[in-house]
């Protein structure tokens, strides 16, 4: 058993989906809520976890939801991407300015406003202690960001994604419609497939389970939460091969 309140993960990779930092606001960021995910990620790491984190654009592109209707797909996702660098930014400035060093590489060439990704600089950068955040997605159209964490973690040998949702885990059924569901602890990539759990897309599903890359589903809202998950404890759901 690791020691309480000790990491079990050197280097993780976490996936923040763009409504993460909205709040109780239709869309944008909500400073408190950006604030709040600073504070647990300065947490972690202060253990001295190496972390990149997986930016999602959907806070900002919602935004733009009524001009995109009828809207060409691969338009649609480039549109997405470019929000996902605007998070990426107003995340690494807050890192900034709680003290905490960081650098953005987008996936798209934005070099006036951030790096370009660079596999070996990122792991450079980790090296180093700074918080990395991939921006632009994988960089293509029809991927998702949660591809996208799968990808990036497989690339900088992240010991684990975790993915930050709304929902403390993954549950046998709704929790807010069934109030009999219960969490599971811990699952299989292959029982999560037969009980069509749909945990992310099935393209960063499968990259996962390929490159034996677990997962660990939980609540970016509860305190401390990200730092019980690293530290191994019984936080969210383990999804493992």
């Amino acid at each position: 058993m690791p020691e309480a309140g000790k990491p079990v993960y050197k280097r993780i990779l976490l996936k923040l989906s763009g409504e993460a930092l909205m709040g109780d606001d239709a869309y944008g960021i909500n400073g408190a809520m950006l604030a709040g995910i600073v504070a647990e990620i300065r947490s972690v790491a202060e253990l001295g976890v190496e972390i990149g984190v997986v930016i999602g654009g959907g806070n900002i592109f919602r935004g733009m939801a009524g001009a995109s209707t009828g809207m060409d797909r691969a338009t649609a996702d480039y549109m997405g991407m470019l929000a996902t660098v605007m998070n990426g930014m107003a995340l690494s400035d807050a890192l900034r300015q709680a003290g905490i060093n960081s650098r953005v590489q987008s996936a798209l060439s934005i070099e006036q406003v951030v790096e370009p990704y660079i596999r070996g600089k990122a792991i450079r950068y980790l090296e180093e202690g700074r918080i990395v955040v991939f921006a632009g997605g994988t960089g293509n159209p029809f991927f998702t960001t949660d591809t996208a964490a799968a990808l990036r973690g497989s690339e900088i040998g992240a010991e684990i994604v975790l993915k930050a949702t709304k929902v403390d885990g993954i549950y046998t059924a709704d929790p807010k419609l069934d109030p009999q569901a219960t969490r599971y602890t811990r699952i299989s990539f292959d029982e999560a497939i037969s009980r069509n759990l749909r945990i992310m897309d099935a393209t960063a599903f499968a990259l996962c389970r390929d490159q034996r890359l677990p997962i660990n589903v939980f609540s970016i809202f509860k305190p401390g939460a990200l730092k019980r998950v690293v530290a191994g404890e019984d936080e969210g759901t383990f999804v493992h091969v």
